[in-house]
């Protein structure tokens, strides 16, 4: 029995994924079709994965597509905990420079690999920097770096020109030179993913959870709020209004209508969770990654649906944008479980945690769950008709590593080429690894 469904990675031009029992064919056509089957279960796991510098094997994949290490934990100074990806969309040289973050304590770093070359470097380091995490390319062809920082949940190093944060802040970055500026008015918060939708507005999350309790004695910890900056000035985030996430018309689980709160421009500087909380706004637990079909296009349009990943909750969010219209106090969204675990996902899939889009739909998505093994890449694969919630979602690679989490996972602007990073890597050689990984 085949099953044909949209989108996926591979041949040039639009691109279908057709499931099938038997294995993975290629379909002469215009449209570059081409065929995978779903892995079956996790893959069986081994201190340090599968093989040997120079020849890593990190993950499983569907049959059908191979897995190329582009740079390695030391390469050009790089150090541990290589996170989030993304290449220089837009401009000179666009898709020749990956960039990714350093999600260290301290002495955070941006490096970027020559994918011409093949040579890595260290872009930016800050002893400051703690936990970079989200990463992508702004539309004036810069960098926002994230931090994932709150100090009740670990000791931080304030910014000295900003020591009022009582968390982390987002920084611009200059793709060639490193130099860089904090971006305050984007809150201070626990940052994960962020991206921009076409009017320029920038969407993150906090990733942190309203259940959590921190002090003595125990109170719970503002957080779980989903976030969107609305600059003053299109390509200027020195200044602009921060909204949370609002649920007023519940259908579901904090699903249902929703509504963009303005917070206090100043107080956002210094805590944003704690205005967000004070504001009213909905908390999920632990959202982390946020992706929108603006970072590398979609022949199924999307640029105003954002997907959150609710790591806590084993489900994923779609929010229909409506349109953003420059922020207006009024405007609303609308929110529902677009994957959620032993629904429309296996009872298997857990803690989703990166995302990423390809240029159908297909939205792949990355466990960081706790018990080895099943540190897993699925994809989701949305409905021919009612597109709200995925059609049903698969198994697409799976570490053979088990200690190491996949993360970082991005697709270049043709939709061919998926990359990934594998850190927290486990074994006699423990250095974290990007991995390419396109179709045979």
């Amino acid at each position: 029995m085949t099953r044909r469904l949209l989108g996926g990675i591979g041949a040039a031009g639009m691109i279908s994924l057709t499931v099938s029992a038997g294995a993975a064919q290629d379909e002469a056509s215009p449209g570059g079709r081409f065929s995978f089957d779903p892995l079956a279960t996790s893959a069986a796991c081994v201190p340090g994965g599968v093989g040997a510098f120079p020849d890593e094997q990190p993950f499983v994949l569907a049959p059908g597509f191979v897995q190329t290490i582009i740079a390695r934990e030391g390469d050009g100074g790089s150090t541990d905990n290589w996170d989030m990806n993304t290449l220089n969309e837009t401009g000179p040289h666009a898709g020749r420079f990956l960039y990714r973050s350093h999600e260290t304590p301290t002495n955070g770093q941006v490096t970027v690999t020559d994918l011409e070359t093949g040579t890595t470097r260290v872009l930016a380091q800050r002893v400051d920097w703690n936990r970079l995490d989200g990463i992508v390319w702004t539309p004036w062809h810069t960098l926002l770096v994230a931090e994932e920082m709150r100090p009740e949940r670990q000791p931080s190093l304030p910014d000295p020109m900003f020591p009022q944060a009582q968390a982390g802040l987002v920084y611009e970055v200059d793709p060639v030179s490193g130099a860089n500026v904090a971006r305050p008015a984007l809150g201070a918060k626990a940052h994960e993913g962020i991206r921009f939708d076409p009017q320029g507005n920038v969407y993150g999350i906090s990733e942190t959870a309203p259940t959590t309790r921190v002090g003595t004695p125990p109170r719970p910890a503002p957080g779980g709020y989903i976030f969107k900056f609305v600059p003053d000035r299109r390509g200027d985030l020195s200044t602009g209004q921060l909204y949370a996430l609002k649920i007023v018309m519940q259908i579901g689980d904090r699903t249902g209508e929703a509504v963009w709160l303005p917070l206090d421009r100043a107080a956002v500087q210094v805590d944003a969770d704690a205005v967000a909380t004070a504001a009213g706004a909905t908390g999920y637990a632990r959202p982390e990654d946020v992706e929108l079909a603006t970072s590398t296009g979609s022949n199924r349009g999307g640029s105003n649906v954002l997907y959150v990943a609710v790591t806590d909750e084993h489900r994923v969010l779609r929010i229909d944008l409506r349109e953003p219209n420059g922020g207006a106090e009024h405007e609303t969204a609308l929110v529902s479980e677009y994957v959620r675990q032993g629904v429309n996902a296996p009872a298997d899939f857990s803690n989703p945690d990166n995302l990423a889009l390809d240029k159908n739909g297909n939205l792949f998505i990355t466990e960081d769950t706790t018990t080895p093994p099943g540190m897993d890449i699925w994809v989701a694969v949305p409905a021919n008709g009612d597109q709200s919630m995925a059609a049903e979602t698969m198994r697409f690679a799976s570490l053979t590593d088990c200690e190491a989490e996949p993360s970082g996972i991005y697709f270049d602007k043709s939709g061919r080429v998926l990359y990934a990073n594998v850190l927290h890597r486990g074994g006699a050689d423990p250095r974290d690894l990007g991995v390419m990984i396109t179709r045979e």
